[in-house]
């Protein structure tokens, strides 16, 4: 089986035995390039990639064992099939051809119909084993493709999971509420219409909460998320939430508040870091129980600052703390009212942009002493600094 496109590289010290090889492999459909040294093969293969390579044994300079040795060393050549070609007949010279890296062994004086079958059979043993290595590679690919789909249908069902426990209170008490207010609107006093009223504002506060962070977590995942890290106050965004949440928190009688200085400044990007203390702060309130406390501080490090959400709410189990924030594995902790601290799309939406800014988020909590998240957020920015030109 004849490859016209295929390149041999004959390797012979003898001229005469180089050139009578070269004509009649030339007029087989081969191109032929020749060396008549190990050591100008060696240096030929720099430039040349040959499909098989004849190599003389007897040679002076490195003998063909020791050139067919280098071969198989070399990242490039190894993998070049290599047929000795020699006069000598010894058990012993054909074993150290083997073991040098060969694949046959033809003695001299050269038959050439031999010699061409033995390189078109090799040939086609190599071009079935590229194939090989090729499909195997593919396969290799695929497997990789649909392991990745695997992951993001189990990340898009959790993800699904997830949304659908969440949106599924807020809406059932918007729909609920709505249905009572027009069954009786006849029937309740003004404080009735009032408290009703305050709990629709709390649904529909809720909803938008969560449809922002719907927004946000579509942005990363499309990989379309703004972001413009600059030096920004924390304890301004701080103050803001604190203001935002003080009716919810009156509601629940849980005292709101900051310690955070004046000018607690870090480099980061603002929305992802407003959207990270919303949702923190929220995340506790929801959890604290009723004349709670929920409280945020900073703490400052080296070259970071350290921002703590503390709250006097649910526990967490030690076993769950580091699956608070996974996707893939939702954790539970029940008390006796029955209510859960879950993994919820704002936790892992907190995971996802502290990350970003190049922070890191992580839990603490004590048994009935409440929970603690805490971030980290670089103090500033790093600038690499260009030398000036001379």
């Amino acid at each position: 089986m004849k490859d016209e496109a295929s390149i041999i590289l004959v390797v012979d010290d003898n001229a005469i035995n180089l050139s009578v090889l070269f004509e009649y492999l030339e007029e087989s459909g081969f191109e032929i390039a020749v060396a008549q040294s190990g050591d100008s093969a060696l240096e030929q293969l720099q430039h040349v990639r040959p499909d098989l390579i004849l190599l003389d044994v007897m040679m002076p300079g490195i003998d063909g064992f020791e050139t067919c040795r280098r071969l198989k060393k070399a990242e490039a050549t190894k993998d070049i099939p290599v047929i000795f070609m020699t006069a000598l007949t010894d058990e012993i010279d054909k074993m150290k051809g083997f073991l040098a890296g060969g694949v046959d062994y033809i003695t001299k004086p050269l038959h050439h119909e031999e010699v061409l079958v033995r390189i078109n059979a090799h040939l086609t043993v190599r071009k079935l084993h590229q194939q090989i290595q090729t499909q195997n590679a593919l396969v290799e690919e695929q497997k990789a493709i649909v392991e990745q789909k695997d992951e993001q249908l189990k990340k898009l069902y959790a993800c699904n999971s997830i949304f659908s426990h969440e949106f599924k209170s807020p809406l059932n008490t918007l729909f609920g509420i709505a249905r009572l207010i027009d069954e009786n609107i006849d029937h309740y006093s003004k404080e009735e219409i009032r408290s009703n009223a305050s709990k629709l504002r709390a649904s529909a506060e809720k909803l938008y909460a969560l449809r922002e962070n719907l927004l946000i977590w579509s942005n990363i995942q499309r990989d379309t998320l703004e972001f413009n890290p600059k030096p920004i106050s924390v304890d301004e965004i701080v103050a803001y939430h604190i203001l935002l949440f003080t009716r919810h928190a009156r509601q629940k009688k849980i005292t709101l508040s900051s310690s955070l200085q004046e000018n607690t400044l870090v480099y980061a990007d603002y929305d992802t870091v407003n959207a990270v203390i919303r949702n923190l702060i929220s995340n506790a309130l929801e959890f604290t129980f009723t004349g709670g406390k929920v409280n945020i501080s900073a703490r400052h490090a080296e070259d970071h600052v350290v921002i703590s959400v503390s709250d006097t709410g649910l526990d967490i189990s030690k076993e769950n703390l580091p699956h608070l924030f996974r996707i893939d594995n939702p954790t539970q902790h029940e008390t006796g009212t029955g209510k859960k601290r879950t993994s919820s799309l704002g936790l892992l939406l907190c995971k996802e942009l502290i990350e970003k800014n190049g922070g890191r988020i992580w839990v603490e909590s004590e048994i009935e002493k409440g929970a603690t998240f805490r971030f980290t957020l670089p103090k500033e920015h790093i600038h690499q600094k260009l030398p000036k030109e001379l």
